[in-house]
């Protein structure tokens, strides 16, 4: 009866394979006291295949595992956004309703409704404009300073170059 050995079991309790013990002609092909070159290069190959299948089957259980955690954060995000849609929806009512003490209840969701359409005007014109300063998504200044480092390397002397070293020499003294 075979014991398990204790690099069987990964912490997680999924069941690792172990790598394969060398071959029995492998242990006892021996040449003067030491195995030959073959069998050693043999050993060698599969233990680095089982190192290699080994480390492999540790990153799926890692990819996995998190996987697991991610898909069950987006789960809880998801209810998280449609309770507070509800949220905002029994907000809207009380506020309504409260207006609704001092005058008539159209007036008072008339009002709800203006004050609703004033946040959606405010926050597409906020958007618009975050949009537009942000398009294209290019990173210009990224750009630009790697045609300044091309051209400084090839030696090309370019007048952006020469600011740029000016800057650096002020920044330096």
């Amino acid at each position: 009866m075979e014991t398990e050995h204790p690099n069987q079991v990964d912490p997680t309790g999924q069941r690792v394979t172990p790598p394969p013990t060398a071959t029995a002609e492998a242990e006892h092909a021996v040449e003067n006291g030491q195995p030959g070159l073959g069998t050693a290069a043999k050993s060698f190959a599969d233990h680095l295949s089982a190192l290699v299948r080994l480390e492999i089957e540790l990153a799926q259980l890692e990819i996995n595992r998190k996987v697991s955690l991610i898909a069950k954060g987006l789960v809880m995000a998801a209810i998280a956004a449609l309770l507070l849609l509800y949220l905002i929806g029994f907000g809207l009512a009380a506020a309504a309703a409260g207006i609704a003490t001092q005058l008539p209840v159209w007036a008072s969701l008339l009002i709800v409704t203006g004050v609703l359409l004033l946040a959606v005007v405010i926050l597409g014109l906020l958007a618009k404009r975050a949009i537009t300063k942000g398009a294209p998504p290019v990173p210009e200044q990224a750009i630009r300073e790697a045609k300044l480092t091309s051209e400084a390397l090839r030696g090309d002397s370019h007048p952006e170059v020469e600011k740029v070293e000016e800057v650096v020499k002020t920044d330096a003294s």
